[in-house]
């Protein structure tokens, strides 16, 4: 059972060869909007905070404050790309940081094995999550809800409510506090992963595949396309990738409690959603991804930096994601009316004359 659909709307060479410069323009504003506009703020805001914007500290903060988002992102993402839709990251980044910290405090274990389990459990998860929606055809919104829901009582059950402390090895602190030429190593982290995911997505057969299945699973299927072996792929990928982020955020926090990480959750399915509006418009795509995250970070940091109220933040999610599926819609309306008036406009033969 599907709960989303994905249908690329990026224009192809074809299509813009016959077009002046002017419909040209107009036909990529929806899809490189969102990278403009995130041009355009970096640049406002650079000019009316040069003091503080366009700094190396602030770009520090940034990439220290956006990468747990970033990386839930891209694993929301997977799941997108096959049609379905996992709220577990949310969730489970809860009890994953939480066990990071205490499987080294409580029971004694080295940070390697704590990693190890904690990564092998989430990946346990997300091998749940494609049995749920696959197997027992639950829709995968519903299904992700439940998971999440228990992995969330788990984590509370296991703190009692109560933050987990200790004292940790630094190799594990330096997980998440090293340095490289004056960044966070993390930023490092999501460029090597976004990376990867783009060559896999975009250029190797498993990608297309993964595309094909969110586009349409029966035709996916009638071509041969495994489809339930690539979904229930997509949700251990995407349950692996929230259980790294909640490692590195028991990396940074450094104490593990059950009411952090929830918050996560809308913003790394906005930084999804908009990188369904850009690049690619229409289909969850790496780089959109990317940017959507980007605009989101810019957008905060500067909105704070004027002198934003505490609301700022999710008021600023909440907008940006209405502006960008509003932008997707457009794009997605001048498609389908250039589709149907396509045929109207073909040339019609002369009628025979009577004889």
């Amino acid at each position: 059972m599907q709960s989303i659909e994905s249908n690329a709307l990026e224009p192809t060479r074809a299509e813009l060869a016959g077009m002046s410069f002017g419909q040209k323009i107009q036909r990529l504003l929806p899809v490189y909007g969102l990278v403009i506009l995130t041009a355009f703020l970096i640049l406002l805001f650079s000019i009316l905070l040069p003091q503080t914007f366009p700094t190396l500290l602030n770009l520090r903060s940034i990439i220290s404050d956006k990468t747990i988002i970033a990386i839930l992102s891209l694993a929301a993402m997977i799941p997108m790309a096959a049609g379905r839709i996992d709220l577990t990251i949310g969730y489970g980044i809860v009890l994953w940081h939480v066990l990071a910290i205490s499987l080294q405090t409580m029971f004694g274990l080295p940070w390697p094995v704590a990693v190890l389990i904690v990564l092998l459990l989430g990946a346990f998860t997300g091998f749940l999550n494609g049995l749920l929606v696959e197997i027992a055809k639950i829709d995968s919104f519903i299904a992700t809800l439940g998971t999440g829901t228990v992995l969330y009582a788990i984590a509370l059950w296991h703190t009692g409510g109560r933050q987990v402390v200790g004292m940790l090895p630094q190799g594990f602190y330096a997980l998440n506090g090293t340095m490289i030429f004056g960044l966070p190593i993390t930023g490092l982290y999501v460029l090597v992963l976004a990376f990867v995911m783009w060559i896999v997505l975009e250029y190797t057969p498993m990608g297309r595949y993964v595309y094909a299945i969110g586009a349409n699973p029966k035709a996916a299927a009638l071509n041969g396309i495994p489809v339930r072996r690539f979904v229930i792929g997509a949700f251990v990928t995407s349950g692996t990738l929230a259980a790294v982020a909640g490692v590195l955020l028991a990396s940074k926090l450094r104490i593990g409690q059950a009411s952090v990480g929830l918050e996560y959750l809308l913003p790394a399915l906005v930084g999804a959603f908009l990188g369904s509006t850009t690049i690619k418009p229409g289909r969850v795509n790496v780089w959109g991804t990317m940017i959507g995250v980007i605009i989101l970070a810019v957008g905060i940091a500067g909105i704070q930096q004027i002198g934003g109220s505490f609301y700022v933040e999710p008021l600023f999610n909440g907008v940006t994601l209405l502006v960008a599926i509003g932008i997707a819609g457009y794009a997605q309306r001048r498609r389908s009316l250039a589709g149907r008036m396509a045929p109207a406009q073909k040339p019609q033969l002369p009628a025979k004359a009577a004889d």
